[in-house]
């Protein structure tokens, strides 16, 4: 469980340093500790010398990171070299980017012409997470991958602020027994939105969604079930209303 592992590596034995690299840095490399130390010193520097420095700087961070990248003040980055960025990638202020994962190298991937807002968080505890060209993702969004479970999202999507996004996010709690969070999560299957979806302000997504291309969620909606393409679906939990497309609806 990615909670419990978590704790595991935060409190564990071993040095600090050693538990610090591997939940920050996902690497015990000197050259790879000190190069994010050095990079983490520059993430507060605010106005334009800040844009600059972490421009030059900050690319060398990650598994790959493409051109005209611009990286806002106090982001919070983990396991860097397991982050990919596209081209003209735009990262607002306190973005955070966890890449944290056991095993896979491409555990983060945000694609070309992508700007996360404000205090957007992209969270990958043993999960992955691949954001598609051309998509906005509004402020104090939270997108989380857990234990397997896949977040995808399309091309041309519109996610509004404060949108939730989680795949591997239930715990099983049919035992009365043990505490829920040691029942382990159940997998789901991940949540994907295809191209061109939009999300309103506050929606929630659940693991095992689909949303089709083209469909959309009003603000405050509930996603406990997959929509079909063009849908226009709203309430708690979500229910469809009707095509967008549609002439007579």
């Amino acid at each position: 469980m990615a909670h419990a592992k978590t704790q595991a590596a935060v409190t564990g034995t071993g040095s600090a340093m050693g538990r610090y690299q591997d939940v920050m840095v996902g690497s015990r490399s000197l050259r790879r500790t000190l190069y994010y130390e050095w990079c983490c010193w520059l993430a507060p520097l605010p106005g334009a010398a800040g844009l600059w420095l972490r421009k030059i700087f900050w690319p060398w961070l990650f598994g790959s990171c493409g051109p005209g990248v611009l990286f806002g003040a106090n982001m919070i980055i983990r396991h860097p070299h397991r982050v990919h960025l596209g081209r003209n990638v735009v990262l607002s202020e306190q973005v955070v980017l966890d890449g944290r994962h056991d095993s896979e190298l491409r555990a983060l991937v945000v694609e070309d012409d992508v700007i996360l807002a404000t205090q957007v968080q992209l969270s990958c505890k043993s999960g992955t997470i691949v954001i598609g060209p051309d998509t906005g993702i509004g402020t104090q969004t939270v997108i989380q991958s857990t234990n397997g479970c896949p977040v995808r999202i399309g091309q041309d999507v519109i996610v509004g602020p404060q949108c939730y996004i989680v795949a591997g996010g239930s715990y099983r709690m049919e035992r009365d027994d043990i505490p829920i969070r040691d029942q382990g999560i159940k997998p789901d299957g991940g949540c994907i939105l295809e191209d061109n979806v939009w999300l309103g302000g506050c929606v929630t997504v659940l693991g095992g969604v689909t949303m089709a291309t083209g469909s959309v969620a009003a603000a405050g909606a509930v996603v406990t079930g997959s929509v079909e393409a063009n849908m226009i679906c709203a309430g708690v939990p979500a229910k469809a209303l009707r095509n967008r497309t549609s002439p007579n609806t």
